[in-house]
């Protein structure tokens, strides 16, 4: 009777490890259940993309980034590579910043960031229109109604690379100075850099004549300047500028 017994507590412990084994196998059956019902609800009609949202447009219309992007409906949401749509995007020159994501279950939503047309240049026949930062964005047969930077030889003008101009270091100079303009809104039509002293058109017949830091550094100065000449109804002639807020106006253009 004790050794039966005995036998009968050696085998316990075995039963205990099979009941072990049977569960682990059916967490693992479980759990394989789940990963491909999970893979068959992602990959499901459910998430097919229904709608394409598109933000912060201006240049380009919402149809045109869509048609950029590659994006369609009808596929599915995780089959549709964001990163691939993106990198497509960022190749065309105006896409500043792109951001594309998922709205769950079936709306993707891109935001965009364009580059906007600052100022440019005439090349031969044509213009080459840039950014703020000399970035080209494109060439146009159409005079453009941007500030025309006049006397630059281009070098080297490829869309979605910065501008190459033999006078690179006037380029920049005349960019901030376009900046500041800005700022203070006042519109140049046209700048002529091709001398030192450089020409800033407000009308076709009224310029400031000055060096590109003397009117830049005098802006302020300047409109009120141009606020007077305006007042009175004058649009012809020169303002010349000089250092530490030297202006003088003269009725007689060159």
């Amino acid at each position: 009777m004790k050794e039966s017994k005995k036998n009968q507590n050696v085998q316990k412990p075995r039963k205990k490890k099979k009941r072990k084994k049977k569960r682990y196998l059916l967490k693992i059956l479980i759990f394989f259940v789940i990963i491909i019902g999970v893979y068959y609800l992602l990959t499901s009609s459910f998430f097919d993309i229904q709608k394409i949202k598109v933000k912060e447009n201006d240049y380009y219309t919402a149809e045109q980034i869509i048609s950029m992007s590659k994006i369609k409906t009808g596929k599915n949401i995780f089959e549709t590579s964001m990163k691939d749509a993106k990198n497509r995007m960022r190749k065309d020159p105006y896409m500043k910043n792109v951001k594309i994501s998922r709205s769950l279950p079936g709306t993707v939503v891109i935001t965009v960031e364009e580059r906007k047309e600052y100022a440019a240049v005439p090349y031969g026949e044509e213009y080459l229109l840039m950014d703020e930062d000399g970035l080209v964005l494109r060439k146009t047969d159409v005079a453009p109604t941007l500030p025309l930077l006049m006397g630059m030889t281009v070098k080297k003008m490829d869309p979605g690379l910065p501008l190459e101009v033999e006078e690179n270091s006037v380029l920049t100079d005349t960019l901030k100075m376009l900046s500041a303009m800005e700022e203070n809104e006042i519109y140049f039509k046209k700048i002529d850099i091709s001398k030192v002293v450089i020409k800033a058109y407000i009308y076709d017949y009224l310029y400031c004549e000055g060096t590109l830091e003397n009117i830049r550094e005098n802006m302020d100065d300047l409109k009120s300047v141009l606020y007077k000449l305006y007042t009175q109804g004058i649009e012809r002639g020169v303002i010349k500028m000089g250092s530490e807020g030297y202006f003088s106006f003269s009725p007689e253009i060159e």
